[in-house]
């Protein structure tokens, strides 16, 4: 593992194979780290088959620098793009895992040229809005008192919002312009995603300007699509893109 300095004076946790381009980068999700079985697998792929990959954690996330609590959509996009514009030349394949694909389409909206192609997996674009609009009234005032509110969460501890990441998020919403992509992209989601549903996946697929997009739906896999079918389903789509 190795560590990058940003501009912003976060440290980021990263592991890098060389290799043939494009390079593929994966994009975690929140409060996720690079050491998924996502993440690893595709690194396995990329060095079976002599291809650059880079996978990383964001601020306050994994091995890197910082609180979670401290972080907002806007800095982990920052510390994405610190690593494409430090660590990769050439084409790049993003692949974008819940709030990774978030994070995905804001890059691809900054560097579109760069991108050879996207693949997103169960991403969850501007979903602190649509989280905040599902808030109780006595969460949404504890978030105005008290700068952040603690909500369940199916991986453990409990996720905390902060009002740092609610008005960040809102300024960093991509369903609310257009959308324009001229590389193919591939998205991928499980029908019994209780995080972020499959009208979330349609709606994206429905805003996006894109000639070559398509969205797969898999029967009854789950969020963290992570087994092996999902593993294999991910892997052909970052080659189908790569080889566009």
């Amino acid at each position: 593992m190795q560590y990058l300095e940003t501009a912003q004076g976060r440290r980021i946790a990263y592991h890098r194979t060389e290799g043939a381009g494009p390079t593929v980068v994966f994009l975690g999700g929140f409060k996720s780290d690079m050491e998924g079985s996502k993440a690893t697998h595709l690194e396995a792929v990329a060095r079976r088959e002599g291809r650059a990959f880079v996978r990383f954690d964001y601020s306050g996330h994994g091995q890197s620098s910082g609180a979670f609590t401290d972080g907002c959509i806007g800095d982990w996009r920052d510390d994405a793009r610190a690593v494409l514009d430090e660590l990769t030349t050439g084409p790049l394949v993003l692949v974008g895992s819940s709030m990774g694909g978030w994070i995905s389409l804001l890059l691809a909206r900054q560097m579109p040229e760069r991108l050879k192609g996207l693949v997103t997996v169960a991403a969850a674009p501007d979903f602190t809005t649509r989280h905040w609009d599902g808030l109780s009234e006595a969460d949404r005032a504890t978030v105005l008192r008290e700068g952040q509110v603690a909500q369940p969460s199916d991986y453990g501890e409990p996720y905390i919002f902060t009002k740092r990441l609610f008005d960040d998020g809102a300024e960093n919403r991509v369903l609310t312009a257009p959308l324009s992509l001229s590389c193919p992209v591939r998205m991928v989601q499980g029908t019994q995603d209780n995080a972020v549903p499959t009208s979330e996946a349609t709606r994206l697929l429905d805003h996006l300007q894109c000639p070559d997009a398509q969205l797969l739906l898999v029967k009854d896999k789950d969020h963290s699509f992570s087994d092996p079918e999902c593993l294999h389903l991910i892997e052909r789509c970052v080659a189908e893109v790569s080889a566009s």
